[in-house]
């Protein structure tokens, strides 16, 4: 099974925020996630990227690919 780490969208209309997950491949955007790692409000003054960095470490070593707006999240908070 290919696992990615990417993000879904939540929130409302004009405030959205982003959970951070590890998903199969081959599910949908908004799909159901293997684990939920974290959470992105663009929004917010500080960043708003909160991760649980031990469970993306361990995801990044048994081979889940991040998308390119998840890799740039884990760039940001130093996981990559």
């Amino acid at each position: 099974m290919a696992v990615r780490i990417r993000l879904t969208r939540m929130g409302r209309r004009h405030r959205a925020f982003y959970r951070l997950g590890a998903f199969d491949a081959r599910s949908q955007r908004d799909g159901r996630c293997i684990e939920k790692l974290g959470t992105y409000d663009p929004n917010a003054a500080d960043g708003g990227v909160e991760l649980n960095e031990e469970r993306v470490r361990y995801w990044l070593s048994v081979g889940a690919q991040p998308t390119e707006t998840a890799r740039s999240l884990l760039k940001k908070k130093g996981l990559l």
